[in-house]
């Protein structure tokens, strides 16, 4: 499974117009506590998922990490998508390496 640090991830939102984070974590969640990328639940980009451009790369991010992972093995085992990566420890992660002030709970 292909991974990114959060640091790393928050240079290619920057940078690269062709790279798309999408957090799969439910609206609530999202709702609560977010770093600003699209959201999409994690069943409704599963659904969806014949949508997606192959041409681009996708950046999944959850909570900690878990769910981001089953999905990009669905994604790329059942849809045959090669340009999902995973961030690595989710959004908890990105606070601890990008954004101390962000509240989580």
């Amino acid at each position: 499974m292909n991974t990114i640090c959060p640091k790393e991830c928050k240079h290619k939102m920057e940078a690269d117009d062709s790279v798309h984070v999408i957090d799969i974590r439910e609206d609530f969640e999202y709702d609560f506590c977010n770093i600003g990328c699209k959201n999409t639940p994690m069943q409704t980009l599963l659904d969806t998922s014949d949508d997606l451009d192959s041409s681009n790369t996708y950046i999944l991010m959850c909570q900690t990490g878990k769910r981001a992972h089953a999905l990009a093995n669905l994604l790329k085992c059942e849809k045959g998508l090669q340009n999902i990566i995973v961030m690595e420890g989710g959004i908890e992660n990105w606070k601890e390496k990008n954004d101390p002030s962000l509240i989580l709970e």
